[in-house]
């Protein structure tokens, strides 16, 4: 006879399930094929696609952007046959030469001009931005709310696109029409640090994003954190990169614990614990597209199932200079170093990260991952109409717990590669991202 689940049961296990990404950040992508792979010289496609989408709908108002954003881009990679020794030796030698983040202080005839300030050092800003990976402007009032946010991207022809886990809820847009998303500053996460993470997905990842203070926390702390890829490779103890090259990692996003199951007997219990596998592997993780492996067991709890990645390399090429980074999630998703920190996290939530075999990484390569993390953050106190522009595939970026009201928000932008299709937004997604917002997260 089939094994017969207490609907209710399976509603609550869908519910869980459903936040599987919402209480984490953000994982690396895994390769695409080689085929879909852009060349470091890769040209932008599709430039301001959006953007004349949206005007044909034009108002009196800005184009509302929406419900035109396309998806995030996939993820480029480039991991192979790296020369840790070499590339470590030329970072040294440039250590004084690409300082991460470069400084643009408004002066009052910038504010004057508004956004043709950014109109006209366009180019140089986007060269600034290749060789530096992260530029913070200061001081500047075009940027103190979401229109002027929006005319300030725009002024640097950035195209937008969603967030790699849009349909997640893990954020919601704070100004749809602008595509601007909030970030983490709910109360309930206030106390959650957030560690360093590139916005990437095993299939997706912004090329870049920019980052708006309009208000810092009230009280104290919440300052937003960026730490650059190539210092944290060029600072990496080489034996420990190479190793974690070679064995490379996988990354679990989430916990289901289905200890209700262990009073059955084996064969029914084996049974029910095969359809919640199914059931959550067929119905939910396909929605966040994510290509994740649901397995049993594997941090030594029989009835614990979690959703895990494909094995990864922590470094990565970046897709236009061909330099290697660290693009690595471990910081923020070691439970190791979560457990030894502010953490907030249901256990649903929780994150972790093994070896490519899905064997334990040991405490002493997370200490030293967490060692060179933390000696190359830049803690950016941001003040309103700050923003900081980053590099998504070079710069990684986290958030210190805070007290008090805080507003924070971030657009990202996708440069398609080239060959690649730009797939247009699902709006499956955006009823998720809707419901899991009011119903799990809570707006």
């Amino acid at each position: 006879r089939s094994l017969e689940l207490d609907p209710r049961l399976m509603l609550r296990v869908l519910v869980l399930a459903t936040a599987l990404p919402a209480a984490f950040s953000w994982g690396v992508g895994s390769p695409i094929p080689s085929t879909q792979r852009a060349k470091p010289t890769a040209q932008r496609a599709d430039v301001g696609r959006v953007r004349a989408i949206a005007e044909l709908v034009r108002t009196d108002e800005k184009p509302a952007l929406g419900n035109v954003l396309p998806d995030c881009p996939p993820t480029i990679w480039s991991a192979d046959d790296l020369d840790v020794d070499a590339w470590q030796k030329t970072y040294r030698e440039e250590r004084d030469g690409r300082v991460c983040p470069i400084e643009i202080e408004a002066t009052p005839a910038a504010n004057a001009a508004g956004k043709e300030y950014f109109v006209q050092r366009r180019e140089e800003f986007k060269e600034m931005l290749e060789e530096h990976g992260t530029i913070w402007f200061k001081g500047f009032d075009l940027m103190k709310d979401a229109d002027g946010f929006r005319e300030f991207w725009e002024s640097l022809d950035l195209d937008p696109c969603l967030d790699p886990i849009h349909s997640s809820g893990l954020r919601k847009f704070l100004s749809k029409k602008d595509a601007v998303y909030e970030e983490v500053n709910k109360q309930a996460l206030a106390k959650h640090y957030i560690g360093l993470h590139n916005e990437s997905t095993f299939k997706k990842t912004a090329t870049t994003g920019a980052f708006v203070c309009f208000k810092p926390a009230t009280i104290k702390g919440g300052e937003f954190m960026i730490a650059d890829g190539e210092a944290i490779f060029r600072d990496m103890d080489p034996e420990i990169l190479k190793k974690l090259i070679e064995n490379k990692v996988r990354i679990s996003v989430s916990n289901l614990d289905f200890d209700f199951l262990l009073p059955l007997p084996d064969s029914p219990k084996e049974a029910a614990m095969e359809k919640l596998k199914t059931m959550v592997d067929e119905m939910i993780a396909p929605k966040f597209d994510m290509d994740l492996d649901m397995i049993y067991g594997t941090d030594g709890k029989e009835m614990r199932l979690q959703a895990i990645e494909n094995p990864q390399s922590p470094v990565n090429r970046h897709p236009k200079t061909g330099r290697p980074v660290w693009f690595c999630n471990m910081h923020n998703h070691a439970r190791y170093l979560r457990e030894r920190r502010p953490c907030s996290v249901p256990e649903v939530g929780m994150t972790d990260v093994f070896w490519g075999d899905l064997s334990i990484i040991p405490g002493d390569v997370l200490d030293h991952v967490n060692e060179v993390c933390e000696k190359n953050i830049a803690r950016v106190p941001m003040q309103p109409g700050d923003v900081l522009l980053c590099d998504n595939y070079r710069v990684l970026h986290g958030r210190d717990i805070f007290e008090g009201d805080r507003l924070h928000a971030v657009s990202w932008f996708g440069e398609q590669p080239e060959g690649v299709e730009r797939k247009e937004q699902d709006a499956a997604s955006n009823v998720l991202n809707s419901f899991i917002n009011k119903f799990v997260v809570g707006e």
